[in-house]
């Protein structure tokens, strides 16, 4: 490891206990307008943990005694389940992917709702929580809003945890040991101190996400903490252990074309080549004997940083 990358270990690693709620309320008060929190949970048929989620951001963040969240948004990704509803039942905003930007066709995908949800949020610090954690502690959005608030000189704080498959309490994140993590330890070696690079829950300011392209897939995570680093240089990157992340576990296909994703993402980032193709083959038996393949596209699409377009500098300029 570079010795930059064990110096920032040290300086901005942190737990979620550091910092009290009691001085990041003081801090939040301090700051103004500069301190306001949005919270965004980008879901897709995700009603049987949404709603447990919302119910502890607004119990236990969005109280008269503990103002830490200022807004609480559910960005609906076209789930045809009751997400929406218990969502809304729960207490939060809920805004559908589709009614944002309309002059821009929304394509399926995680970067793209977390890109449309700068136009439906107006905090000046965004949080990223995913809908489909499991046993949610509050602690995941104070830990990673903490250090944003506490010090002007953060810019992007990742949540970093344990995160248990099957008996074993940290065999999950594969996808970050077989591909991201020897990316960035290969190609952007001071971004190798990260413990959970593709975590979902990641909090930064607002005049940082504006100015970043969003891969409209699974790519966001990477390419997001990539292109910060370029922009605001290590030293403004932060992480905080927030304890254990318990979500639903996806199957081995569905993971390879995760992969195929954040491989495009990176490829993208280091050479700028064109995929010759930009697909992903995959087998399954059939019950005739054999194996039948089965091609999908591979995400490639990303969206031009916020900031310049045109609905979203005209919304901040009336807000």
């Amino acid at each position: 490891m570079l010795d930059e990358v064990e110096s920032w270990l040290r300086r901005r690693s942190w737990s979620a206990d550091d910092r009290p709620m009691a001085r990041l309320l003081a801090a939040k008060r301090a700051a103004g307008t500069r301190g306001s929190v949005s919270v965004v949970l980008p879901a897709l048929n995700e009603e049987e943990t949404v709603g447990a989620i919302v119910s502890v951001i607004r119990g236990e963040l969005m109280t008269p005694d503990v103002p830490l969240v200022d807004e609480l948004v559910v960005l609906d990704s076209g789930s045809t389940d009751r997400t929406g509803d218990v969502a809304a039942a729960a207490g939060a905003k809920v805004v559908h992917r589709d009614a944002l930007l309309p002059r821009i066709p929304a394509v399926p995908g995680k970067g793209e709702v977390l890109w449309r949800s700068l136009l439906a949020t107006s905090g000046e610090i965004v949080c990223f929580i995913d809908a489909d954690l499991r046993d949610f502690r509050s602690r995941f959005v104070s830990g990673i809003v903490g250090p944003l608030l506490t010090d002007p000189g953060v810019r992007l704080v990742k949540a970093m945890y344990d995160r248990p498959l099957g008996d074993s309490p940290a065999g999950g994140g594969r996808v970050t040991e077989l591909v991201a993590r020897p990316l960035l330890n290969l190609h952007w070696p001071r971004l190798a101190g990260f413990v959970q690079p593709l975590g979902g829950e990641y909090a930064a300011r607002r005049s940082l996400l504006e100015r970043l392209r969003f891969p409209v897939g699974y790519g966001v995570e990477l390419a997001l903490l990539v292109d910060a680093l370029d922009l605001v240089g290590l030293d403004a990157l932060a992480q905080v252990d927030v304890g254990v992340r318990r979500h639903r576990n996806q199957d081995g296909q569905a993971l390879g074309r995760m992969a195929a994703a954040i491989y495009r993402t990176a490829q993208l980032r280091l050479t700028g080549a064109p995929l010759t193709r930009a697909e992903l083959t995959q087998f399954d038996r059939v019950p005739e004997g054999g194996f039948a393949p089965r091609t999908r596209p591979v995400d490639t699409l990303e969206r031009p940083p916020m900031a310049g377009v045109p609905e979203y500098a005209a919304a901040r300029d009336a807000a």
